[in-house]
């Protein structure tokens, strides 16, 4: 890695200003729990013990698992969290994801957010890491991204049960009068051994809120545990199969009216002529407004039904203005090009001296390669969606949304009303992948429900309005070169990456009084912190202002820079006829946790052993959200085009909390990032997306899905991620079977323009 001086001149100050001075006006807070929402919401006969645990006098226990529940599983291994040092069995607590609170604060979700790579552990790394986590419960964000829910709960959730643990028994040794030392607890019950005596949660829970809460708790040793590190059945899959509602889209309140909107499809632009009048008119519509946030201008329709707003919203006459990015794809692309020409960069590693490498080179030493992908949108199976009432002085929401915190506030400002008097109802969500972390939803409902007198509205986006008004995948370039050593392995490489700012575009739509401070990591993230030794390596961030809103896509940016940074790798070794896996064996000596990764897909795949004629694989690493994953992808020469027949994953964790839903998630970050290497992609004509449905933004159907094998390891002393983290290599590893398969080399997503696939 680079010098701590390097670090410290380029990138140690990212975000200098709000950590710094956020620490010190704030460490009084820092150190001060925030209070315990459930205080104000129990039922009769619950007691609350912290924010995380509520029992009732017949024993309920419910658990708040305060991150968004979208299909990853996260509420169901939250919940064995607090169940394992409850020590109750998993399926005898109630599982809610609670109220938008400060104290459900995700402070991991910020500590990764400097520009160091995972493995680097070293002083300046480890304070920045400090700092951000501070940063994250000053600022009391209550989100749900970065594939931190289990890193940030891991602590936190286990303690919570731990201490309402020590709380109820020490209310049972008082109720009989026994020492603590002498009581067992087990299925919710606690137990005096010699007398045979015993009381439940439930008999004690009111007595045992009033004790004071342990300074400390001792948590068990993994030997002992019962439910973590276990496959566990998921709590949320019972409602699921059997169709319950649980959505947002399933939100049915009395009284309730139904909503769409209709914004400009050129974003930033306004309506410059629009006529109402036809739309006001049309059955079972009661109002047509106009919308103007910073997320964008249009129209809202509340009316009696769904269909009515869809219709009405259809039949608005208008006229909209011009955008102020390039008008299509052709022209988005050569502005990036040009960024790579000349555009200034943040150098986010800067190893060796790679401008001296290069000087001296002789041409057949150099490899170089200039890579594209466009953007994507989430395409959730649940589109856009939020129910919203204003009465009386308080604004309720009914909203699948990842950030409950800021969906309160911004909301709040809407309506006119303190934050206090939001109530943030967060439901199931039918995927997210990042787009649910955005307010617009939310706050177009706000918007309808000032218009309605009282009365609830639910706001439901049709299918073209999420295709067409997404905050998307940014579309990036990369130009690579390397320089092949007497061994064939790099001795330089230097790595350009241009793309848009997620920063500074979520940013400008959420809070725009601020400016990002820094280089924004996320365009060259999965380039410049991987574990590679390379004597001269240089990995610089091209910021590119094309004003189409951009946004946390699954995985994002090393969604992009995986394929890059990986097919690259794979260049470097075809050109020094070298195998790809042995050359990055050798190039991660230094990272064990790497190496073990790369042999165990290997080893699974039974790389370097002949396949049948007809057939290729293609290899990828990432190293991603703190976890280290290797995939190789088996391709097949079909007479209806190439056919992925198999995907072999290995994944090291750290602590695998449930390897079930874990490996449910590499199949599902493997499929999200397969499809879109496939046939995915955002294009523009005229300033306005042109695709517009599944019809043609469509994800891998279930006949094309290659066969999964998968392997969990739990080598690296720090825990990492699950929900991002197949994602990144598939792409490579699918375009580098392709090319074995082929011969041809394709630098730009999706492949399906350049190949036939079965």
């Amino acid at each position: 890695m680079a010098s701590i001086g390097k670090i410290a001149r380029r990138t140690f100050l990212v975000g200098a200003a709000a950590i710094a001075g956020g620490v010190a006006v704030g460490y009084y807070y820092y150190r001060k729990p925030y209070p315990n929402p459930l205080d104000n919401e129990l039922a009769e006969g619950e007691t609350t013990f912290n924010p995380f645990v509520k029992i009732a006098a017949d024993n309920t226990i419910t658990v708040i698992a305060p991150r968004a529940e979208m299909g990853q599983g996260v509420a169901t291994s939250l919940a064995a969290l607090v169940a394992e040092e409850l020590d109750v069995p998993l399926e005898a607590v109630t599982v809610e994801h609670g109220p938008a609170s400060w104290a459900y604060f995700n402070s991991a979700m910020f500590a990764e957010g400097g520009p160091f790579a995972f493995y680097d552990e070293g002083m300046v790394a480890e304070l920045a890491r400090d700092a951000m986590g501070g940063l994250g419960k000053i600022l009391g964000l209550q989100g749900t991204g970065g594939s931190s829910s289990i890193r940030d709960g891991f602590d936190r959730m286990r303690e919570a049960g731990a201490a309402a643990r020590a709380m109820l028994v020490a209310a049972a040794a008082a109720r009989l009068d026994v020492p603590i030392a002498e009581l067992a607890t087990r299925d919710a019950t606690i137990h005096h051994l010699p007398s045979g005596r015993s009381v439940t949660y439930g008999d004690v829970a009111a007595a045992a809120a009033t004790m004071d809460v342990p300074a400390s708790v001792a948590l068990k040793d993994r030997k002992d545990w019962k439910i973590l590190g276990r496959a566990q059945k998921r709590i949320d899959m019972l409602a699921k199969v059997t169709g319950a509602p649980i959505f947002g889209i399933d939100v049915d309140l009395p009284d309730m009216l139904y909503g769409t909107v209709r914004m400009s499809p050129r974003f930033g632009a306004k309506p410059i002529r629009f006529d109402l009048s036809k739309a006001e008119k049309m059955p079972g519509v009661v109002k047509v407004v106009p919308i103007d946030t910073t997320y964008g201008a249009g129209f809202g329709v509340v009316a009696a039904n769904t269909w009515a707003a869809f219709r009405a919203a259809e039949a608005i006459d208008v006229e909209w203005g011009p955008s102020g990015y390039p008008a299509d794809s052709a022209a988005i692309a050569s502005a990036l090009r040009t960024a790579l020409d000349g555009g200034a960069g943040s150098a986010l590693r800067d190893d060796g001296d790679v401008d001296t490498a290069f000087a001296d080179a002789p041409r057949e030493r150099i490899v170089e390669a200039d890579y594209e992908v466009p953007y994507l949108a989430h395409a959730c199976m649940e589109p856009m969606n939020a129910t919203a009432r204003l009465k009386d002085g308080v604004l309720e929401l009914w909203s699948p949304n990842q950030m409950p915190t800021i969906t309160r506030q911004l909301c709040a400002g809407l309506a006119g009303v303190d934050q206090e008097k939001v109530k943030v109802h967060t439901t199931y969500m039918g995927g997210g992948f990042g787009r649910r972390g955005e307010m617009d939803f939310s706050m177009y409902a706000t918007l309808l429900a000032l218009e309605t007198d009282g009365r609830p509205v639910k706001v439901t986006w049709t299918r073209e309005e999420d295709i067409r008004h997404d905050v998307y995948r940014p579309a990036a370039a990369g130009r690579f070169r390397a320089r092949l050593g007497e061994d064939g392995m790099p001795a330089a490489v230097d790595m350009r990456i241009a793309a848009p700012s997620i920063v500074a575009s979520v940013l400008k739509r959420t809070f725009p009084s601020l400016s990002p401070v820094g280089p924004d990591k996320t365009i060259s993230e999965g380039a410049h912190d991987q574990p590679y030794s390379i004597p001269n390596y240089r990995v610089s961030a091209i910021p590119v202002d094309i004003s189409v809103p951009v946004g946390f896509w699954r995985s994002v940016g090393n969604s992009y820079n995986g394929f890059f940074h990986e097919c690259f790798l794979d260049e470097i070794a075809a050109a020094a006829k070298v195998d790809p896996v042995a050359m990055r064996r050798r190039l991660m000596a230094d990272y064990p946790a790497a190496v073990k990764v790369v042999d165990k897909v290997a080893e699974m795949a039974r790389w370097g052993e002949a396949v049948a004629p007809g057939r290729a694989r293609g290899f990828a690493f990432t190293l991603s959200f703190g976890a280290w994953v290797g995939e190789i992808v088996q391709v097949a020469d079909t007479p209806s085009g190439i056919r992925m027949e198999k995907m072999w994953i290995a994944a090291d964790v750290g602590t695998a909390i449930d390897p079930g839903i874990i490996e449910a998630q590499l199949i599902s970050g493997a499929v999200y990032g397969l499809s879109a290497a496939l046939g995915q992609e955002i294009t523009f004509a005229d300033g306005i997306v042109e695709q517009s449905n599944f019809h043609d933004y469509d994800a891998l159907r279930i006949p094309q899905c290659p066969e999964f094998e998968i392997a969990i390891l739990e080598n690296f002393h720090r825990m990492g991620g699950a929900g991002e983290i197949a994602t990144p290599p598939a792409p490579a590893a699918l375009a580098n079977a392709v090319f074995a398969l082929t011969g041809r080399r394709v630098r730009r997503l999706p492949l399906a323009g350049d190949f036939a696939f079965a």
